[in-house]
């Protein structure tokens, strides 16, 4: 390797480090469907001193500007995670709650968690193995028989320190673990955001005017990224995610959908949408251009916040930039510190091209 291969090489390895810790941080904040602040606010501090302009919206989603004039892009990736919140207070210091987004009960029982604004440890309950029934054992306990133990024998000690309305979060830390991987809660969607940070603090002079939105509630609707997109009023749009990969023992390849280490993932089709040709065949040029392995999303079930912006004024020509994790929307989700770094590469390649072809007619 010569000298300047090496230098080169030595750069994207810091650059990788960089965009791994910022993965990292932001998956340990708490940031459950409509109480993101946190979240934002590490955001904030990372880009400040890199964009031309911000606001936050009066749904909360964070909106920031780079470049001026030229074709106007949205980028999104949503700061929310799934998570829990408390709805009733037992006399005996047990706290009932519901989901904030698309849970399995079946990752529930035994899960650890941080309740409320004090990060207050709890457990999640339900009766050992022992004491269950055969018609116990044979169903999905639902989420309304579960409580959190946060150690409480009163609804009056419980009181001290949980109200109804705190969020609960999975206790998980991030971290690096294994042949190149990375575990934590929320991975879904802070890969996006980590990703979308450092777009935005590397963009420079692109031609192009980058808008980064940092959506707040996608998990229980997609709902802060249509208004933002409306306020944007962008020409192109790309959304950026963590989708369902579960190359796991026993699953048909077919059933895949995406795997591990495979490079970054676009789609066709979802729920919510069927994704832009022309988009997705700039993102696809752009991977193929600079060597950046990528797949094609295998199953169709899911959205993202896509299928909101595509439908925002005119219609806006959009399609989704995903990182694989398993395990997706539980207490852990796993995902490959090289597919994630291809994304970022992948996406700084699209809108250098962009910038210089437009969209293909």
């Amino acid at each position: 390797m010569s000298s300047s291969e090496a230098s080169i090489e030595s750069a994207r390895a810091r650059g990788d480090r960089a965009l791994l810790d910022l993965v990292q941080r932001f998956s340990d904040l708490p940031g459950v469907g409509g109480d993101e602040g946190a979240v934002r606010d590490a955001i904030w501090a990372h880009i400040a001193d890199h964009v031309e302009a911000a606001r936050i919206d009066a749904l909360g989603s964070l909106i920031a500007r780079r470049g001026r004039g030229g074709p106007r892009v949205l980028i999104d990736a949503h700061m929310d995670e799934v998570g829990l919140l408390v709805r009733h207070l037992e006399k005996d210091g047990w706290l009932r709650f519901v989901n904030v987004g698309g849970i399995d009960p079946r990752v529930l029982p035994g899960a650890v968690v941080l309740v409320g604004k004090d990060a207050v440890p709890g457990v999640i309950g339900w009766r050992p193995i022992h004491l269950q029934t055969e018609e116990d054992r044979k169903r999905v306990v639902p989420i309304k028989e579960l409580a959190i133990d946060i150690g409480a024998a009163s609804r009056e000690q419980a009181e001290h320190a949980v109200h109804p309305g705190d969020y609960a979060v999975f206790a998980t830390r991030a971290a690096f673990f294994g042949d190149g991987l990375v575990r934590g809660k929320a991975l879904d969607d802070r890969v996006g955001c980590a990703i979308l940070a450092e777009t935005l603090a590397a963009a420079g002079d692109c031609g192009l005017e980058v808008h980064g939105v940092f959506a707040v509630q996608e998990e229980i609707g997609l709902r802060g990224a249509g208004p933002a997109a409306y306020a944007v009023a962008p020409d192109v749009a790309v959304a950026l995610e963590g989708t369902t990969c579960a190359d796991l023992p026993g699953v048909e390849d077919h059933e895949q959908g995406t795997r591990l280490g495979a490079g970054p993932v676009l789609r066709i089709m979802d729920n919510g949408m069927i994704h832009d040709r022309r988009v997705n065949q700039v993102l696809a040029a752009a991977a193929e251009e600079a060597g950046i392995p990528y797949q094609w999303k295998g199953t169709t079930t899911g959205g993202t916040d896509a299928g909101r912006i595509h439908m925002v004024r005119g219609g806006i020509p959009s399609a989704t930039l995903s990182v694989p994790c398993r395990y997706i929307h539980g207490p852990c989700a796993v995902a490959s510190r090289a597919d994630i770094g291809h994304a970022l590469a992948l996406l700084q390649g699209f809108l250098r091209m962009l910038a210089t072809r437009g969209l293909p007619a």
